[in-house]
């Protein structure tokens, strides 16, 4: 029998799904592999478009294994049902079960035993840039006084990196160096958020080209919504890199919308705020999330003619849209652009 001081066993999955022939997995397909993750447990975090959080701990006696032979049912299970290949990070916390499977080479289990010297050898070489939420100009910053990997930032004082990041950033990363993160794996439901995402030919260095995709994912992702009836809340935006690591990002929008112009300012912004510069993107995605029924979503009144203009030219794109054709109307700046690819 375990001591209350006993650590407990490591019972966090960070699950990414891939067809086996290497291409991303389908919307319909990763609604059925959430459903395959709630057969071992309800505290499921879905990450679209292609990864997942699971909290097994509450499952280890019930199917009597540890949470890799847990993770082992379900790669299986993925592979045979659903001919999709599983990646598996298995640690403690998100933050490690996350970087393990960002680590580990597909269709592998990797697993972070919760132990400090264990924690603290996977983590000691890594780049700064590995730590979930440091992006690219936070590793910029970091790296510019000397703390380019996570075991030289666990090994500062907190007030440096209090100094060099602003106090709740640099407490967050000195605390994610050292393998610390209390966030809680929160149960969410994939139908509450809906989601495009645009790759690029080639690694894509233009951020002007990266906007206008952004454009153009904002302008689906308005029209589907008005076209369901409903209005998002918070907007989210993955970029994912060349070496295949990803950042991402979500904004509380000022008021429940389904208005283009108002989901492109918010993916500008977002953007904007990750100081990308010279960073090769290999795909960007915008996600819809906390979604509800338009019509029980209070709208600001505004007395701005051109926003009111904005409202009915819209409107008249959507008619044009439903007798036409999806494809009929773009906005201009979209012109010569590659197809997003569409997630719900």
């Amino acid at each position: 029998m375990s001591t209350p001081d006993a650590p407990r066993p490591p019972g966090m999955l960070h699950v990414r799904f891939r067809a086996t022939d290497g291409t991303p997995v389908s919307a319909g397909q990763f609604e059925q592999l959430l459903r395959l993750l709630a057969q071992f447990t309800p505290v499921i975090e879905a990450l679209p478009p292609d990864a997942a959080l699971a909290d097994v701990r509450g499952a280890l006696r019930y199917f009597d294994r540890d949470a890799a032979g847990i993770a082992e049912l379900i790669r299986l299970r993925a592979l045979v049902w659903h001919g999709v290949r599983c990646t598996i990070g298995i640690a403690a916390n998100p933050l490690l079960a996350r970087m393990a499977a960002q680590g580990a080479a597909p269709g592998e289990i990797r697993t972070v035993p919760d132990e400090p010297g264990a924690v603290t050898a996977f983590l000691d070489r890594r780049p700064a840039s590995a730590l979930h939420g440091v992006g690219p100009a936070t590793a910029r910053t970091l790296s510019a006084y000397g703390l380019d990997s996570v075991g030289r930032i666990a090994a500062a004082p907190p007030a440096t990196l209090q100094r060099i990041l602003g106090a709740k950033t640099g407490r967050v990363v000195h605390e994610r160096a050292r393998g610390i993160d209390p966030t809680p794996v929160v149960p969410n439901a994939a139908a509450r958020s809906t989601g495009a995402e645009h790759r690029f030919a080639h690694d894509e260095l233009d951020p002007a080209r990266r906007r206008r995709a952004l454009l153009s994912l904002a302008d689906d992702l308005g029209a589907r919504l008005r076209g369901s009836g409903q209005v998002a809340r918070a907007l989210t935006l993955t970029v994912r890199y060349a070496d295949r690591s990803t950042t991402t990002r979500t904004r509380r929008l000022d008021g429940p919308t389904a208005h283009g112009p108002a989901l492109t300012e918010a993916a500008y912004a977002l953007h904007a705020a990750l100081g990308l510069q010279r960073a090769r993107v290999r795909s960007v995605a915008l996600r819809a999330e906390d979604l509800c029924r338009a019509e029980l979503a209070a709208r600001q009144l505004s007395f701005d003619p051109s926003d009111d203009k904005a409202h009915r030219i819209e409107a008249a794109v959507d008619r044009a849209r439903a007798r036409f054709g999806a494809d009929a109307v773009h906005p201009a700046a979209t012109l010569h652009r590659g197809t997003p690819r569409a997630q719900s």
